[in-house]
């Protein structure tokens, strides 16, 4: 469900256990999000107020953020207003997204003064402000101004005006025939499972469509008639009158795809521990924005790498047709030797053609077009030049394609760990290693260019494993280790690994180096041979295949050419295992 007006009136009531709590830190993660330190009873507590448009939300938080190292001019002014306050109170009403936070305080004087601030959680109009005690603004995360076509300014000096709204509060609903009064005269055609969500979400403030949506599958709820929407009417007043005895937790429910999930409150018959509510929120939302960050980060990354592709598709594509116009450099150096070996009996004079007998071909005659504007002597030496050109473009070309299709290679590479990155951290690994590549020295210079822009380089070596984190199997008692990404397995394959350990790797195909450990052990027989062959073939492109060769030779056979790119290498005294059934 969506964070609505319940779920904050619920969040906001364990909330208030805090009143009484001194701030003693304020931090501003990024545009979005204000971090509250709280101190109370030898207890440290963490804040979250997020207003980000798809994740906002209030909410206790024990996930670190990092921070700026200038902090930003909010978060300034926070801190100069609100240090050493005690929060006094937390206020909501009539089911609004709108928390009400009031902090109290001594002055120089020690006389008590107050400041409030207002957290507005509405989508993209989410802001967090800042009032004095007569309600003025004194700042805000976000400005706005009847300018931009606001009806209120939230602008420092202002008197602040709390949004209004016409939708119908459902607390003043006394009984079941006023609700179903609201619903027939806000929508007079018939309701059913799909449109009651969002009949009840435009009608009655603070309830959102989820909400309705999983109180329906709760209920297991087929068709809507008097008694099912009693049923939704009594669960929604059932929820409510728990909140302020804190007999509500949230459950999780796995959408159509099993990916995203989504959750909703429901009753429980026994009191939930201590801001179970907040900490459930706190990692729900931290593993929603992680999912949604890596999946942008990745998106990004995918898009910078398919675009030097396509540039190198087109560069191979235009190599070709330049081979392709070699292919006739033999006949330019036939033209140009039966024109000079018969000069002595050609006519000097310009003419489009001639006809001559190879003595190449049994005399056949060849007709050899000419240039009518020079004789045929120059004709000749226009073919030879034509010759040398094309025969240095051959060369010349051939040597590019090749180091083209190398690079080609690498870039197939890089998607492969791409598409099997799992975290931010793979990703953020990946970036490092093209960053270092002149192939993506183009798409990646804004990156360098940019002052506040570092790149954190591991440092692998076999004392730092906290960088070198390769994926471990163990195969009938034998460590197997999987390079993540293309530099982990150059590190692991060339300076990890023994040089009597066993390495696989897929046959002409992308994949990840795989090492089985001998660490003094017997050599393996075939079943683990074929079991660290079978891991190879499951870490490489061809993991979807039911028939899949993989090579194997012990480490010290293993070489990685000079210039050669990340994850790049040559291996000789190989043997090849073919792994079936691999679906």
């Amino acid at each position: 469900m969506a964070f609505d007006g319940i779920v904050t009136s619920a969040i906001s009531e364990e909330l208030k256990s805090l009143c009484g709590a001194r701030i003693d830190k304020i931090l501003e993660p990024n545009k979005n999000t204000i971090i509250i330190g709280l101190y109370l009873n030898g207890k440290n507590y963490a804040l979250n107020v997020c207003i980000d448009a798809r994740n906002y939300r209030i909410n206790l938080t024990t996930h670190s953020s990092p921070n700026p190292q200038v902090a930003p001019n909010f978060c300034m002014v926070l801190r100069k207003h609100l240090y050493g306050m005690h929060l006094k109170n937390i206020i909501t009403s009539n089911l609004e997204r709108i928390i009400i936070l009031e902090f109290e305080g001594l002055d120089e004087i020690e006389d008590i003064f107050n400041k409030k601030i207002i957290v507005e959680l509405m989508g993209k109009h989410s802001n967090i402000i800042l009032l004095d005690e007569n309600n003025i603004i004194i700042d805000s995360i976000r400005h706005i101004s009847t300018d931009s076509e606001s009806f209120r300014n939230i602008l420092p000096h202002f008197k602040y005006i709390a949004p209004s709204t016409s939708k119908s509060n459902f607390l003043n609903i006394t009984n079941f025939n006023d609700f179903k009064a609201k619903l027939v005269l806000g929508n007079p055609n018939k309701l059913d499972t799909s449109t009651l969500p969002s009949n009840i979400s435009n009608i009655f403030n603070g309830i959102s469509k989820s909400f309705i949506e999983n109180i329906i599958k709760y209920l297991n709820i087929t068709t809507i008639n008097e008694d099912t929407l009693k049923s939704i009417y009594l669960y929604i007043k059932d929820i409510l009158q728990r909140i302020d005895s804190h007999t509500l937790e949230f459950k999780l429910v796995n959408s159509s795809n099993n990916i995203n999930k989504d959750f909703y409150l429901a009753p429980t018959n026994t009191q939930v521990m201590p801001f179970a509510l907040n900490f459930f929120i706190d990692d729900f939302y931290e593993q929603k924005e992680t999912n949604e960050q890596f999946k942008n980060y990745r998106n990004s990354m995918l898009k910078l790498i398919l675009d030097v592709l396509k540039k190198y598709n087109k560069r191979l594509e235009n190599m070709d047709k330049k081979l392709e116009e070699c292919k006739n450099m033999d006949m330019f150096k036939l033209y140009g030797e039966l024109i000079t070996a018969n000069l002595y009996k050609i006519k000097n004079i310009n003419m489009d053609s001639i006809d001559l007998e190879n003595y190449y071909d049994n005399n056949k005659i060849v007709t050899i077009p000419l240039d009518k504007k020079y004789n045929p002597s120059v004709n000749a030496k226009r073919y030879f030049k034509k010759y040398n050109k094309l025969k240095n473009t051959l060369e010349i070309v051939s040597n590019q394609k090749y180091e083209t299709l190398k690079d080609l290679d690498y870039l197939e590479s890089v998607i492969f760990e791409l598409e099997n990155s799992y975290s931010v951290s793979d990703i953020s690994n990946i970036f490092e290693e093209i960053m270092e590549n002149e192939i993506f020295k183009e798409k990646t210079k804004k990156y360098q260019n940019n002052k506040n822009y570092k790149i954190k380089k591991s440092k692998l070596t076999k004392n730092k494993t906290v960088s070198f984190n390769p994926i471990k199997y163990t195969v009938n008692g034998y460590t197997v280790l999987v390079g993540r990404n293309n530099k982990e397995n150059d590190y692991l394959t060339l300076k990890y690994s023994n040089k009597n350990d066993i390495w696989f790797h897929v046959k002409d195909i992308q994949g990840s180096h795989v090492i089985l450990r001998l660490e003094n052990k017997n050599i393996p027989n075939n079943d683990i041979l074929l079991n660290c062959a079978k891991i190879a073939a499951i870490h490489s492109k061809a993991k979807n295949s039911s028939n899949v060769l993989v090579d194997y030779c012990q480490v010290k056979f293993v070489k990685k050419p000079n210039g050669a790119k990340p994850g790049m290498v040559i291996y000789t005294n190989n043997k090849t295992l073919n792994v079936i059934n691999l679906l």
